[in-house]
């Protein structure tokens, strides 16, 4: 095993045991090794996405991107980021790329709609929720608990989506 691997094994063990502070040191040093390690560059994106520093998880996001040109998980990741910063403009271009290249991907079809339904652009946003549970069944669920969806829960519309 080389020392990247080695790394992102303890840096995955670290996070699996809740200690993202050290699991960040491990992926920091692959990066000190290999800035371009795409694999890192996402974890340490994830890591502070949970802590809530979104625009540093972005920064990492667009690292991957600048890398691989397009990376699935990358946009998604990033994308969320911009809506918990309410930059629902940017968050909607980051689903809309995915769409383009997969548009049976359920999870970007989901973070559309919420995206959309944050802007009040209501009508749209329901089609791509209902597009999102046609294509996978548990965004149902996902959606009558969402706090994105809260403010519209009571519409009839919404309700024939997910009751």
């Amino acid at each position: 095993m080389n020392q990247i691997e080695e790394l992102h094994n303890l840096g995955q063990r670290s996070f699996n045991l809740g200690n993202t502070k050290e699991a960040l040191v491990h992926y920091n040093r692959i990066l000190d090794i290999d800035p371009n390690d795409v694999k890192a560059q996402l974890k340490i994106g994830n890591i502070l996405g949970k802590h809530g520093k979104y625009t540093e998880a972005i920064e990492h996001y667009d690292k991957v991107l600048e890398i691989n040109g397009y990376d699935a998980l990358a946009l998604i990741n990033k994308g969320l980021a911009l809506h918990y910063l309410e930059r629902y403009d940017d968050a909607i271009k980051c689903y809309k790329i995915i769409l383009d290249k997969n548009p049976d991907s359920a999870i970007a079809s989901y973070n559309l709609a919420s995206s959309l339904v944050k802007q009040n652009k209501i009508n749209e946003g329901l089609e791509h929720l209902k597009k999102a549970i046609k294509i996978d069944f548990s965004y149902k669920v996902k959606a009558s608990r969402d706090i994105d969806f809260q403010e519209i829960k009571t519409r009839n519309e919404f309700k024939k989506i997910v009751l």
